[in-house]
């Protein structure tokens, strides 16, 4: 076996599914799918149970996955360190985030101080930085989400109160507040359930008693102020929100003082961490550290 079929098995092993592994590595599906066969054959097991198309992972993929984990962590964590050890000015650093404009400031202060070092950016679900962070694909994950996951380790970065944002012409627009119960007829424009809007504005509206009448939901946290502006509907944005470029929209308070998020820097602890990551760590705290927003 190669390293090669290690690392196709640990993502397919993942994913359970090998036409959105293949996309993902741009490889052709009957080609992934005769690497793992051929894997399977050179153990002598089956390491996935096969229904139709649907792949699930068995006593022994599991038991293997194990293995093949602490070995790929190992070589990665060993090349890793050397590349530190030959120049830690020319090493690299992987960061996935809910929403990469959370971290644009600090890559643009990281990129400029460190030139040399290659500086990769992922942006998904608190979900999909987290299985990443586990695969080792990455040295530095920024969420708004709990993770409840064994040997991360993790350091605040912001708290900071979320605002409902309406567009200029919306009755509510010339507000510095509003209760919940004034937003029971509102359409919302939000993100899917796998995002952190999504969450908190459910748990807003259920502690009132209600339920958010959602008239957009989608996977791109950065399109909500756009469609915001347009009268579409109105959402729940973080106030940072109000710092970055954008259409304008009007800012008012929910009477919630739970209506927040927190913001968190994760990584692994069982991992090595190159130098190039902890100086972005280092950075991104002091960045937000000196950025607060103040309140409206």
């Amino acid at each position: 076996m190669d390293l090669l079929q290690l690392r196709y098995f640990r993502m397919v092993a993942h994913a359970e599914n090998v036409s959105r592994v293949a996309e993902e590595l741009r490889v052709a599906q009957p080609s992934l799918s005769r690497t793992i066969t051929r894997l399977e054959a050179e153990l002598g097991v089956p390491l996935f149970d096969r229904q139709g198309r649907r792949l699930r992972l068995n006593r022994f993929g599991a038991a293997f996955l194990e293995r093949v984990e602490r070995a790929l962590d190992e070589l990665d964590g060993a090349r890793r360190e050397l590349a530190d050890l030959a120049g830690p000015d020319q090493g690299s650093v992987a960061i996935g985030a809910e929403n990469l404009i959370v971290v644009q400031h600090v890559v643009a202060d990281f990129v400029q101080r460190y030139p040399g070092v290659r500086v990769q950016l992922f942006s998904g679900t608190a979900a999909q930085v987290a299985a990443r962070l586990s695969a080792g694909e990455i040295d530095l994950g920024v969420v708004s989400k709990p993770l409840d996951i064994p040997g991360l380790a993790e350091r605040k970065l912001l708290d900071e109160e979320v605002l409902l944002a309406v567009s200029l012409n919306h009755p509510l627009a010339h507000r510095d507040r509003v209760a919940v119960a004034e937003l029971a007829e509102e359409s919302f424009i939000t993100t899917s359930a796998d995002y952190w809007q999504r969450t908190l504005l459910d748990r807003v509206f259920c502690r009132a008693g209600l339920s958010p009448n959602i008239a957009c939901e989608g996977d791109e946290p950065a399109a909500i102020r756009h469609l915001i502006a347009t009268g579409l509907g109105i959402g729940l944005l973080p106030a940072m929100s109000r710092d970055y470029p954008g259409p304008p929209v009007s800012w008012l308070r929910i009477d919630d003082i739970h209506c927040r998020r927190t913001l968190h820097l994760v990584w692994r602890q069982d991992a090595y961490l190159p130098v190039a990551a902890q100086r972005f760590r280092e950075m991104a705290a002091e960045r937000f550290a000196r950025d607060r927003p103040g309140d409206p």
